[in-house]
């Protein structure tokens, strides 16, 4: 979610990535959700935290106690900053409960990435556009 947000609201000032530790299908109501707000998901897709293994980045940043207890530093990030959101995976109840929980949590990360980065980060750093890194 991170990733496409960033990537939708301030993709023409930086690069943005995104891995799991144990990636799975991405969640078709949070796609669904990120489609609805007019965010291209188009090839969305889980990836392992071992396809960016030799990737440099400028920010690394963790969104749930889980990836920041299995990776509290990401290698190849130059800081590492760890803000805990909930899981979605973990929203129980049917569809709808769940879609309305998914729209609320993209409003929460969407302004937390404004207030943290809001003044938009950098357009470039010492080797082109900043690299954002969100995961494990």
């Amino acid at each position: 979610m991170a990733e496409a947000l960033l990537r939708h609201d301030h993709g023409d000032r930086c690069e943005v990535f995104s891995a799991g530790t144990d990636p799975g299908i991405p969640d078709r109501l949070v796609l669904q959700a990120l489609s609805k707000l007019g965010i291209d998901v188009t090839g969305a897709r889980s990836k392992r935290l071992d396809e960016f293994q030799d990737s440099k980045f400028d920010i690394a940043v963790t969104l749930c106690d889980h990836a920041y207890a299995v990776c509290p530093i990401v290698p190849g990030a130059k800081t590492t900053i760890h803000q805990a959101f909930p899981d979605p995976a973990d929203f129980g109840g049917n569809d709808e409960e769940r879609s309305a929980r998914i729209r609320v949590l993209i409003e929460l990360i969407r302004a937390w990435l404004e207030e943290t980065f809001g003044a938009g980060p950098p357009s470039t750093g010492p080797s082109g556009p900043v690299k954002f890194f969100f995961g494990p």
